[in-house]
């Protein structure tokens, strides 16, 4: 998905926020600030992708605060109130499929719809939002405006290999039950960021978090960028990525940079449209959850 008038402003918010968050001191902060918007300038274009343009700010940002993760303590805080809405929305999951006639003893034996939903719902943490609307929100109900799940779902029978492609960090609880229903009809690798990059999921966030081993297999896309951009991903990650019959991407920076590929029906996107033109993009509106297979 290529830029739009609207993502000027909201990089331009990203420059400011980024470099609030990495540093108290006003004189290194302005410096950022000033460097980061050169490079929003110089490389705004409507041919361009956004994630491309905000891995080069939070790159200059780094730099120049000398701050290598300045989302650290806002991250922690989502990861926070992530683990403690997780179980409560876990057993809102099963009663409601227990009150649909499927009696089941616990989480990992509801249906598939359950765990999409669930995963789902976590897309709303967001370093945009603030700790109360986030709580309130991952609390609604879950209504796919676009809903291919029954075609990924029929899909996932038949695959050998699966990418998840992670998103913010706080969604790692909520991804879990997910990947482990996946993991019961193939080879499923969780994929997460080498490095901190905004508040994205990284593997020391993974093994912070107890979870290691309860994902499987885990790798790194090789670059701390929001989505993915192939071009400079790790050899490793390439070669899953065009093995894998399946590529199931949480969030929009994926949505953003993968929707630019070819439609080859193996790419299932799990998001909620916070922004406009992402909204624009797939036919819905702004906030929608959707779930589409291209």
């Amino acid at each position: 998905m290529k830029l739009t008038r609207q993502c000027y402003d909201c990089l331009k918010g990203l420059v400011c926020q980024a470099a609030q968050l990495a540093t108290g001191d006003a004189l290194v902060r302005a410096k950022a600030v000033e460097e980061a918007v050169k490079v929003l300038d110089d490389e705004f274009s409507y041919k361009q992708i956004s994630i491309v343009i905000a891995t080069k700010i939070h790159k200059v940002i780094k730099e120049i605060t000398r701050n290598p993760d300045p989302y650290w303590t806002m991250k922690r805080k989502e990861m926070t109130i992530a683990r403690e809405l997780c179980p409560e929305l876990s057993l809102r999951a099963e009663a409601a499929s227990r009150r649909r006639g499927r009696k089941r003893s616990n989480l990992y034996e509801n249906d598939f719809s359950n765990y999409l939903r669930l995963a789902a719902a976590a897309n709303t943490i967001d370093f945009f939002r603030k700790p109360g609307s986030i709580r309130e929100e991952v609390n609604k109900p879950i209504n796919f405006a676009i809903d291919d799940s029954h075609r990924f779902e029929l899909r996932l029978t038949e695959a050998s290999k699966i990418l998840y492609l992670a998103d913010n960090a706080g969604e790692i609880y909520f991804d879990l039950p997910l990947v482990k229903y996946m993991r019961r009809f193939a080879d499923v690798i969780y994929v997460v960021k080498p490095s901190p990059v905004q508040d994205d999921a990284t593997l020391e966030d993974v093994k912070e978090a107890g979870l290691e081993t309860e994902f499987g297999r885990l790798m790194t896309t090789g670059i701390a960028s929001p989505g993915v951009i192939l071009a400079l991903a790790s050899d490793e990650f390439k070669r899953e990525f065009e093995s894998a019959d399946l590529i199931f991407a949480k969030g929009m920076g994926h949505y953003e940079s993968l929707s630019e590929l070819p439609n080859e029906g193996k790419f299932f996107y799990c998001l909620m449209a916070k922004c406009e033109p992402v909204a624009r993009s797939l036919g819905v509106p702004v906030n929608s959850y959707v779930a589409v297979l291209q």
